[in-house]
């Protein structure tokens, strides 16, 4: 396997491991009260954002060929440190 197939693979990973949180805080938000939907609704929103930006990297990555996939690979990489980071708080202040 290939430095640039791995990385993929662990990006993919560690995507699919935030999209399964996401998808556990947006079943909270079905059953939370009215103020504390309103607050799950609003982070729900950002991390969306992070998360279409994240998987959207990671499209790049798996298209681009040759040595591309450097330069496109630190974009991915801040992509998904956005999206943990904003995992991380949500489910900090959520709790």
């Amino acid at each position: 396997m290939s430095e640039r197939e791995a990385y993929i693979d662990q990006m993919k990973a560690k995507l699919d491991q935030w999209n399964d949180e996401i998808g556990v805080l947006e079943a909270k938000a079905k059953v939370a009260g009215a103020d504390a939907k309103v607050k799950y609704e609003e982070y729900l929103s950002t991390l969306k954002e992070k998360q279409a930006d994240a998987s959207a990297r990671l499209a790049e990555l798996r298209d681009s060929s040759g040595d591309a996939w450097q330069e496109i690979r630190h974009g991915a990489s801040q992509a998904a440190d956005a999206l943990g980071e904003a995992l991380k708080s949500a489910k900090s202040k959520l709790h």
